[in-house]
């Protein structure tokens, strides 16, 4: 039996938030048309984040009215930076939100300006809030700092101590500038899955080093609830000096789908809708435009 990997796509908000020139909103839909026609079943379409910040993320509240009104039965979900941007998600009804907070000090005050202790009363104040709205909260350099290098995984267990006594129970471990590798990744999952074996802990990894393929199936093997990756690879991070694309989409699955597991995922759709994306949008692509040809090829020598 093949086993079964949730697979989640976050290039409409991760991908696009990374892309300089304004993205027309129906092209956005249009790409993530072809998403949930490939089979996704949870996708990340936006950020609810002050367009000054961000100006990609204008049409934030467009992107989600105009997908939760056409889908049903798909988990739609967007990152916040704050509770303001918690209390227009839940505005636009979404069900389930991004909090972001970084391991590192340094990051956390470079991505959204606050101190440890400060982010975790937002994130009380949001919980307290908005009891019924899922919070998968995202922990950024969990791997290592752009400022401060490798992470502590205790430092890591100590944070996700404090977040649960406010009610998070969801976790997504984020690799936020590349700077994973197979042994560090098999450590923190095998730690954190041992440390808290009730709790959600989901991966995300970028490409920054070609490891992102590799270190999102070591997380995988090691207990991953859910794997993260966008389209045509698209991604970085705006705050985070260093940071190339994230893992591509549909590297990822064709590898899962060779390997064994059922991501539910069709693999030639999925690749027709990440040329479109490369197609539509001038963006920074780490993604392999896979050609399955429909003969064997056979090489003669004469």
């Amino acid at each position: 039996m093949n086993k079964i990997i949730k697979v989640v796509e976050i290039g409409p908000r991760d991908g696009f938030q990374n892309v300089k020139e304004f993205i027309p909103t129906k092209i956005k839909l249009k790409v993530i048309d072809g998403l949930v026609q490939s089979g996704y079943k949870k996708i990340q379409i936006t950020s609810f984040v002050s367009p000054k910040a961000i100006p990609q993320m204008r049409d934030a509240k467009e992107v989600t009215e105009a997908v939760l009104d056409k889908y049903k039965g798909i988990d739609f979900f967007a990152l916040v930076p704050n509770f303001y941007g918690a209390r227009a998600a839940a505005e636009a009804g979404l069900k389930e939100v991004n909090p972001v907070i970084s391991l590192s000090v340094s990051h956390n005050q470079a991505n959204v300006k606050r101190t440890h202790e400060q982010s975790i009363n937002e994130l009380k104040k949001i919980r307290d809030t908005y009891p019924d709205l899922k919070l998968t909260q995202d922990i950024a350099t969990v791997f290592g700092c752009p400022f401060e290098g490798e992470m502590s995984v205790d430092a890591l267990l100590e944070l996700i101590g404090k977040l649960r006594n406010i009610g998070i129970h969801a976790f997504t471990l984020c690799d936020t500038v590349g700077m994973a590798y197979p042994a560090l990744v098999q450590k923190v999952f095998r730690t954190v899955k041992t440390e808290f074996p009730e709790d959600e802990f989901n991966v995300h990894i970028h490409d920054t080093r070609n490891m992102g393929i590799l270190n999102s199936y070591v997380a995988i093997e090691n207990g991953a609830d859910s794997v993260q990756a966008a389209v045509g690879g698209l991604g970085g991070c705006p705050f985070a000096p260093g940071a190339s694309g994230n893992t591509s989409s549909e590297d990822l699955v064709y590898m899962l789908n060779k390997s064994g597991y059922d991501t539910g995922i069709n693999f030639e759709k999925l690749l027709e809708t990440a040329k479109y994306t490369m197609k539509e949008i001038d963006g920074n692509f780490s993604g392999h435009q896979i050609h399955i040809p429909e003969k064997p090829c056979i090489i003669t020598q004469e």
